[in-house]
């Protein structure tokens, strides 16, 4: 019997089906199958797909980050709260069907000093969505990302919108040292004509 789960897991159809799933039904999915794939799957979700920390995991979903570590390691599972706390976390950072948004490439640092994520640009409520990034390569990735993921437009740093241009068809607005994040923001509403 386990040696045909294995194969049903393993087989081609499976993997189809898991990469429609979106991110955190594949977490769900995964703690079904094993501790194991758990793990896997809830450190690529972190790493990859929502690119967050496990300190901003545990601020969100009330539990400690040494159980967060815990459960990462494989020194712990988790029980069906934690799950249920973990998965309801995750659903905060990941909801793909929020509608309109602008994605706010930038740091953790940077993104930390703003404020709203809610902005009313022209009679119109414009969501941010951040995308916290560490090297260029993250904000290549995060850039696609949002668009993917149906952002109206983008916002990033100097250093890496030019490439962004070229790789996206969504407008991208540049953060300038001299103005607010929120100037850059409102352009790139204006750009996408909100």
């Amino acid at each position: 019997m386990d040696n045909n789960r294995e194969k049903l897991n393993n087989s081609p159809e499976c993997s189809k089906y898991m990469r429609q799933l979106d991110p955190i039904d594949q977490l769900v999915r995964a703690a079904l199958v094993s501790d194991e794939e758990f793990v896997t799957s809830l450190d690529d979700l972190l790493k990859h797909d929502l690119r967050i920390s496990v300190r901003e995991l545990s601020e969100k979903s009330g539990i400690a980050q040494s159980s967060l570590y815990k459960i990462l390691h494989g020194k712990r599972s988790p029980n069906l709260s934690t799950l249920r706390d973990i998965i309801r976390a995750l659903r905060t950072f990941y909801s793909p069907s929020e509608g309109e948004f602008i994605g706010l490439i930038a740091a953790r640092s940077v993104l930390d000093t703003i404020e709203e994520r809610t902005m009313e640009i022209g009679g119109k409520k414009i969501r941010v969505r951040e995308y916290p990034v560490h090297a260029w390569e993250d904000a290549i990735v995060a850039a696609v990302q949002a668009e993917r993921e149906n952002a109206v437009a983008i916002v990033c740093a100097p250093i890496i919108s030019s490439v962004i241009e070229k790789l996206v068809t969504i407008p991208v607005a540049t953060i300038i040292p001299k103005e607010s994040v929120q100037r850059a923001i409102e352009l790139a509403a204006r750009k996408a004509r909100l």
